[in-house]
């Protein structure tokens, strides 16, 4: 049953990115603010309507000083993340952004170290090395490799790096866990109004002169959905199976922009750039195996202090008994 919730969500992940792609490249609408601010003001409005309304999931009932101490960073990175990437659809292909997101765990742990949450370990730091010089590689094996987009997707990887970070020191740490309608509950309209201040002062004016573009309100309504559906995929698929699952699963998602990249939109893959991506992989694999075994660690180790713990309640209850 759980291939079944990766393959749900590797469809619509798939799905989005490849329709925001054609949105913004080829449609006519070169405008990634408009777009991901429409994303947020639905999965807003979801959030909403799963918290308040519905009551799916419960929510936290954060005070507004809280909340802005809290959620406000986060989800400022959160947008600022997402704008530049959608920007960078403008000028890189789909396959090579792929390669790039590889990057992501070096720059966590960067982050990490940086900020408290994580051990430098001379192991992990060279896997990483290993990760850097295959995107490398893949950078000089790109053919239509273009400077603006490879600054703008680099930028939203480390503000996604950060955010991902600040959630263990502003959240979790605090004992407050979100899960992913929560997260979209608190964290969307953070994000829709900082958006909104970009796009009133970057991409209104450009609209209000553009009268070049001509896309159908359905398509903006697709691929709203599309988005919508993305977070309740994300939603089901941690709730059924696990993060790491999800990274395992992410990386054969990777494989399959990468082919379809090639395939719809004719983006160019050297054989150089296949290379690269080889490097990456292989360390995101190692990296995965050593997340899984101290995981495995981790659990053992719980479970033999709860065993330990267990078993001093039974003597202190024997020696009660006796007294």
């Amino acid at each position: 049953m759980s291939y079944t919730y990766v393959l749900i969500w590797m469809s619509i992940s798939c799905t989005v990115i490849l329709f925001n792609k054609w949105l913004l490249a080829f449609s006519g609408f070169p405008y990634p603010i408009a777009l991901t601010l429409w994303h947020m003001f639905l999965c807003s409005t979801l959030g909403f309507l799963c918290v308040r309304v519905f009551k799916v999931v419960p929510s936290h009932n954060m005070k507004v000083e809280e909340y802005f101490s809290r959620v406000f960073p986060i989800g400022a990175l959160y947008a600022l993340s997402l704008w530049l990437s959608n920007s960078s659809y403008l000028y890189l292909s789909v396959s090579f952004i792929q390669m790039t997101k590889s990057l992501m765990p070096g720059l966590v742990f960067i982050a990490g170290t940086t900020m408290g949450t994580e051990r430098f370990k001379k192991s992990t730091a060279y896997n990483m090395v290993l990760i850097a010089f295959g995107v490398f590689i893949c950078a000089l094996g790109e053919e239509n490799l273009v400077v603006k987009g490879l600054i703008q997707q680099l930028t939203a990887l480390i503000f996604e790096a950060t955010r991902l970070t600040l959630i263990q020191i502003l959240i979790n740490s605090k004992g407050m866990k979100m899960n992913p309608l929560q997260s979209i509950y608190y964290i969307s309209p953070v994000c829709m109004a900082c958006l909104s201040i970009n796009f009133y002062i970057i991409e209104l004016p450009k609209l209000q002169t553009d009268d070049a573009w001509d896309l159908q309100p359905a398509m903006f309504l697709l691929n709203g959905a599309c988005a919508v559906l993305l977070n309740l995929a994300v939603f089901l698929l941690i709730g059924k199976t696990s993060a790491l699952t999800m990274n395992i699963a992410g990386v054969i998602k990777d494989w399959f922009l990468i082919f379809f990249s090639w395939f719809v939109f004719g983006a160019p893959i050297s054989f150089q750039s296949i290379v690269g991506y080889l490097f990456c992989c292989s360390g995101v694999g190692v990296y995965n195996y050593h997340k899984l075994q101290a995981m495995k660690v981790k659990a053992s180790n719980e479970k033999l202090t709860e065993k330990s713990v267990k078993d001093k309640d039974e003597e202190m209850a024997k020696l009660m008994q006796k007294q």
